[in-house]
């Protein structure tokens, strides 16, 4: 409790002792809540009968025990009658003689959120002038004088009665002013019209709602009011006045807004019968709902046009083959323009298939052969010029002098991050350290170490999740995302600790060395397509390549077992049956071979993705020397 509150509360209880009648309060539970110095006096009740807490049949038993009520025949009657009184919270008034020959008259009054308050007045000195009233008035009859005490009970009992009336009144007049003010805070319009069609209630939102309205509209006509749009509304509000609740939405003719409209009957009866109305703006709702049901479509446009690409972009393959197969044959000029001319328009063709296939591609990994060395070379001078003078940066390649496929692009950006975040860690002053190395011949392994403060432990939780930051305003909270998102998406791991002497970063990228170029030997192509299969392996023929065939991964892996002298492999994602390119590759990971993919899938295809982290992939469609190109670069013949 605050102390002002404990103030408040002070002040109150020193008021309460103050009054001349003594007062109790109890809740729900008939639990003791509060009582003045008063009501233990009148009572003469022990110390511990007042705390907050105490049970009313605890104190209704020392009552009656002591006799407070005369003597009872039961006495456990007795209080469990008084106790089950006290329970219903009722209004009352009563006058009782106690045992020591005073009255006392006492008024309950129930609380809105349950138990009671009561009241206890001293009434002996009126009850000894109603006795000397009647004993020494002999000119009033007997029925003049019980008039006259009756009419005294009933002024007393009238009194309670216009008090809690009063109480009553305050607690209507409070909660229609919470109510009001709720309604008014809502982000909505909330009124109520009658049998007239006349607005009975109104909050002040209309003209939020629907700009141009006026705000007070309580006594005016829904009809003018809404000029130019109750038209649409009338018929469900005519529905609505017959009982049919309504829900529907319009565009308000004046704002242009899109309003949806709630409309409940009363539960009134005949002519009183009216209809609660709750307008609200759902404009940008509606807006958000078009844009997304627009990019539902694009997706499903994308889809039905990946299909159709994947089929398409093979015939193209196959038309690209089969031309320039015609294009070594020593044919006419015209025949030669005629296969210019159709080489270049299926160019055109499956370049028009990559960009629609590209239109709701996410960057994907593009695996090509990177020197170490001339990674960190590069760092070294992007990295420099945004360290502080007073921080010494170091770089160190324990990896062999071989090319490594990975994604070099994705792998920089990556670097850059971390070393920018030691950077900041370190201030104007410490040092940072960079380090690769082979971990088991399976991983490689980058380090990117600062003498900072370390990691909090709050940061060790949550590095990774976006928009986490611990440099405030200065901070994105993007950086270890965007690395741990990079690493992942090619079968790395990343992890973050703190070390003796600061915070270290660890990149795992899987080890995939670049093979040395070797004379073309025996290439595996699995290709499910007949024609397709045909077209690769006359283009891998033309560069010098031994082709042995297979249209699924069981087929494919039964001749890994039975040809030792397999030296490459080329495979297309989509197979004969459920397996794929993918799960061969990942099958023959221990061959050592050189492995290669193909497809029509978009970059944002699952499976594109998943075959992009572990092998190079060129796109259908292609020709013999886009092929040659493809394998060249990546380390192949």
């Amino acid at each position: 409790m605050s102390v002002n509150e404990s103030v408040v509360q002070a002040m109150t209880m020193a008021g309460l002792n103050l009054i001349q009648q003594a007062l109790s309060i109890y809740d729900n539970d008939l639990n003791l809540v509060l009582a003045n110095a008063r009501f233990q006096e009148m009572f003469d009740l022990p110390g511990h009968l007042l705390q907050p807490g105490t049970s009313f049949e605890d104190t209704i038993r020392f009552l009656v025990a002591r006799g407070e009520y005369g003597e009872v025949d039961d006495f456990e009657e007795m209080v469990s009658e008084r106790v089950e009184r006290a329970k219903a919270f009722e209004a009352h008034y009563l006058e009782r003689q106690r045992e020591n020959g005073r009255w006392v008259s006492v008024e309950g009054t129930p609380l809105p959120n349950g138990g009671w308050v009561a009241v206890y007045t001293d009434i002996t000195r009126t009850k000894r002038q109603e006795g000397l009233l009647r004993t020494r008035s002999e000119e009033l009859s007997d029925q003049l004088l019980r008039y006259a005490e009756d009419l005294s009970s009933t002024n007393r009992e009238l009194e309670s009665t216009i008090v809690a009336l009063e109480e009553a009144k305050r607690q209507i007049v409070a909660s229609e002013a919470r109510m009001r003010l709720t309604t008014e805070m809502m982000p909505a319009h909330v009124a109520h019209v009658g049998p007239d069609r006349i607005y009975t209630f109104s909050n002040r939102r209309l003209s939020s709602v629907m700009p141009g309205r006026p705000k007070n509209v309580v006594g005016t006509s829904i009809e003018t009011t809404l000029a130019g749009t109750y038209v649409k509304i009338k018929p469900h509000l005519d529905a609505a006045f017959n009982g049919e609740p309504q829900v529907f939405e319009f565009n308000d003719s004046m704002s242009s807004r899109r309003i949806r409209l709630a409309l409940t009957p009363d539960g009134e009866q005949g002519d009183k019968k009216g209809v609660y109305i709750l307008s609200m703006d759902i404009t940008e709702e509606t807006q958000t709902r078009a844009a997304l049901q627009q990019t539902r479509r694009r997706e499903l446009a994308a889809q039905m046009t990946s299909g159709l690409a994947h089929d398409f972009s093979n015939l193209l393959t196959i038309i690209l083959g089969m031309q320039g197969k015609l294009a070594k044959m020593d044919l006419s000029e015209k025949a030669n323009e005629l296969i210019s001319g159709t080489l270049s328009a299926a160019h055109r063709g499956g370049e028009l298939l990559n960009r629609l296939a590209d239109m709701t591609s996410q960057r994907t990994p593009k695996l090509v052969p990177t020197s170490i060395a001339n990674l960190f070379s590069e760092l070294q001078i992007l990295s420099r010029p945004a360290v502080s003078q007073g921080v010494d940066i170091t770089f160190e390649n324990n990896v062999p002098n071989r090319q490594v496929l990975t994604d070099i692009g994705m792998l920089q950006d990556s670097m850059l991050n971390l070393i920018l975040n030691a950077r900041d860690a370190c201030g104007q002053k410490g040092a940072i350290s960079v380090k690769a190395e082979v971990e088991k011949e399976t991983w490689l392994r980058i380090e990117v170490r600062d003498s900072g403060d370390g990691f909090s432990e709050e940061a060790l939780e949550q590095a990774f999740d976006p928009f986490f930051t611990t440099k405030g305003a200065d901070g994105s909270g993007l950086g270890l995302p965007m690395v741990y998102d990079s690493t992942q998406v090619v079968g790395g791991r990343v992890s973050i600790r703190n070390v003796s002497d600061g915070a270290c970063v660890t990149l795992k990228l899987p080890l995939r060395w670049v093979q040395e170029r070797v004379k073309p030997g025996l290439t595996l192509l699995v290709e499910d397509n007949s024609d397709l299969r045909s077209i690769i392996r006359d283009m891998l023929i033309s560069l010098g390549c031994h082709v042995i065939e297979a249209t699924s991964v069981k087929e494919a892996l039964d001749l890994f077992e039975q040809v030792p002298d397999i030296s490459l492999v080329l495979s297309d994602i989509k197979l004969e049956g459920e397996a794929t390119g993918i799960d061969l590759l990942q099958q023959i990971s221990d061959k050592k071979v050189p492995t290669y993919l193909m497809t029509s899938f978009p970059q944002s295809h699952p499976l594109y993705l998943e075959g992009a982290a572990i092998a190079p992939i060129i796109r259908k469609p292609f020709d013999s020397s886009s092929l040659s190109k493809f394998l060249s670069i990546s380390g192949g013949v």
